[in-house]
């Protein structure tokens, strides 16, 4: 087995919102050492049974409309009764109903055919069976773990903790190993304050491509995808009803750039989804440590893991066709990612109890090197953006999400504009303290539609990344005491 000192780099694209059963389910067929549908008994979600796409037809927007994925729709697919024992598994139907939904969309699960490009990485690399989202909780929540270890106490998306002020493993890398977070329109790392000082370590997606060709890609990178439509572009977070194709062709544009890149002899490329979004799996979650003790008004320890989420590691010391499970009693969780970036570049630690005792990635590193030189390229066609369907979507409402990254790109505006880290952070202290209605007339109100509000948070964060351009941010991160403050 090959120990860390053969990586140097680390590079995550973490998507948005499916099931391990939902993206690779039908990968394998019944009989292999892999924990996947077939044969798999799914009684109880209504007599419907998981069902893959059907030959020559298209459920690439499956399910539409968005399934259920707050906390108590999650508990409510999980154990379709009371939160006790072990979940049945069987609650998913009859969530996706009560919201509105056709209770077959949510047992659909896509094929080879429907995800070429994670289907072919999954099964020239490895692949885990065993990894959880870090929490039964909504897309927020389960991205904080894998920044900061915990969700600081929060169950949704929500902009009451806002600024998050979390220290993170990016704050733990500055100034010892280079780490950037690549991204599209708007980063959900941006909610983290402790990184506004070092805005100038977020670059846009085309710069992770040209970092890679050239042989400069950061010890950490984290990639996020485009959560807005634009003037020529859906989006490919792959969240529903978002087209699968164009997260499966940024899945290929990601591999291609790091396979052909200077670096690829010492990176390992993990590619996941922060968590199931409401699709369903059949594998119950397990118990999980706590993160750290819970707060006054706490309703949930975090004690569960979330739903099986797909996970695919890739590098050259990894043979073709592992399925990987962690050695021990404790699977993996996202929170793996800081355990497996924190042993391979010596950093000391944890950030919480939930990283400690997460397993690494090092069963990963399997093969010899050379053993595996895995596809030169993944070449899969563009998927096309017809202009009905991209009018459309930027005429439609915002999403949740996609509402509160508007709302938090306007309380991020200042930034762009010459205040300083924290006297900002002191202003939305000072504005959470004040009275109800008060308004803040420095940032015009976030839009509603999708492409306003993917044009606004892109104005934001392109102002931003101005003010905050390298060689090095603004001489002004805060004490520490402010961020305790928040």
């Amino acid at each position: 087995m090959t120990d860390w000192s053969a990586i140097r780099h680390v590079v995550v694209l973490m998507l948005e919102n499916r099931s391990f059963d939902n993206v690779l389910g039908f990968l394998r067929p019944a009989g292999s050492d892999f924990d996947g549908l077939d044969g798999a008994g799914c009684a109880g979600n209504d007599g419907i049974a998981p069902w893959p796409t059907p030959e020559g037809t298209d459920c690439s927007t499956v399910p539409n409309p968005d399934p259920g994925e707050t906390f108590d729709d999650i508990n409510a697919q999980l154990f379709n009764g009371p939160i006790t024992g072990v979940p049945s598994m069987s609650g998913f139907v009859a969530n996706y109903k009560h919201l509105g939904g056709n209770g077959a969309e949510i047992m659909h699960c896509f094929t080879r055919n429907d995800l070429p490009v994670l289907s072919k990485l999954a099964s020239s690399f490895a692949v885990s069976d065993r990894w959880f989202a870090s929490a039964p909780c909504q897309t927020w929540p389960n991205r904080f773990f894998v920044h900061a270890g915990t969700a600081n106490g929060y169950e949704n998306n929500t902009l009451d903790g806002f600024p998050f002020p979390m220290q993170t493993i990016f704050n733990e890398l500055q100034g010892v190993e280079p780490w950037k977070i690549y991204f599209h329109d708007f980063p959900q790392t941006a909610l983290l304050s402790r990184l506004w000082p070092y805005f100038a370590n977020f670059r846009l997606i085309d710069e992770f491509i040209s970092d890679a060709a050239a042989g400069q890609l950061p010890a950490y990178a984290f990639i996020e995808p485009r959560y807005y439509p634009d003037v020529v572009q859906l989006p490919n977070d792959m969240h529903p009803p978002h087209h699968v194709p164009f997260a499966d062709a940024l899945v290929a544009r990601v591999y291609n750039a790091v396979r052909a890149s200077p670096n690829w002899d010492n990176t390992l490329l993990i590619v996941t989804f922060d968590e199931h979004g409401g699709c369903f799996d059949h594998v119950p979650p397990p118990a999980a440590t706590q993160p750290e003790p819970p707060r006054p008004m706490q309703r949930f320890t975090f004690d569960r893991f979330g739903v099986r989420v797909p996970a695919i590691i890739v590098s050259p010391y990894t043979a073709a066709g592992t399925v990987l499970r962690a050695d021990g009693p404790v699977p993996y969780d996202h929170t793996s990612i800081l355990k497996t970036v924190r042993n391979c570049f010596g950093i000391a630690g944890p950030l919480s109890a939930r990283e400690a005792a997460a397993p690494d990635l090092s069963a990963a590193l399997n093969a010899p090197f050379d053993a595996n030189r895995g596809p030169l390229s993944i070449d899969v066609p563009a998927p096309i953006v017809d202009d009905a369907a991209l009018q459309a979507a930027n005429g439609r409402d915002v999403t949740h999400m996609q509402g509160l990254f508007a709302l938090a790109a306007k309380s991020l505006a200042p930034l762009g504009g010459g205040t300083t880290v924290a006297q900002h952070i002191q202003d939305l202290i000072q504005s959470k303290n004040a009275p109800a209605g008060a308004a803040d007339a420095r940032t015009p109100a976030a839009p509603t539609t999708a492409g306003a509000a993917g044009a606004f948070a892109r104005s934001v964060m392109q102002k931003i990344l101005a003010r905050f351009a390298t060689p090095k941010p603004p001489p002004e991160a805060p004490q520490d005491s402010i961020y305790r403050g928040q």
